[in-house]
């Protein structure tokens, strides 16, 4: 089963449990990706709808500092909501070991002797870690491997 027939399969299972919350959740992903295919005219694959799960979930991250910054606890509460209901659908996240022994191979790959190969590491690692790792946290660690 695609990755689009689960959410979709997943909506209208929150429909028939009345679990409003949820099918509103699902409901934000399933525009957000007609859109898309609208606007692109393609047929999304699992690697694009995990991009724009990973979009979603920078968008929810950022609302929700805004809204502690704010004060709005009940914002906040319906964010942190849909961030557990969209990390659902995101592959299992590599652990920082993992992340670590991905990193080396590539830098030892592409050649990269310091910070100036920075983007070639982040080009090159971009691929393989989508989805997988948060690219923030890989970033601060290719720029210590790199800066040894």
């Amino acid at each position: 089963m695609s990755l689009k027939q689960q959410i979709t399969e997943d909506m209208k299972n929150a429909m028939r449990a009345k679990e409003t919350a949820r099918l509103g959740a699902i409901r934000l992903l399933l525009a957000a990706m007609k859109q898309r295919e609208v606007d692109e005219r393609i047929e999304l694959n699992d690697a694009d709808i995990v991009a724009i799960i990973e979009k979603m979930l920078k968008q929810r991250r950022d609302s929700i500092t805004q809204y502690k910054a704010a004060n709005r606890q009940d914002l906040v509460d319906v964010e942190e909501f849909e961030v557990t209901v969209l990390q659902g659908y995101m592959p299992q996240q590599l652990s920082e070991d993992e992340i670590k022994a991905v990193i080396a191979e590539v830098i030892a790959a592409t050649g990269a002797a310091g910070p100036q190969d920075m983007g070639k590491v982040m080009g090159a690692i971009k691929p393989k870690l989508a989805g997988k790792a948060d690219m923030g946290k890989v970033s601060g660690l290719i720029k210590a491997q790199l800066t040894k």
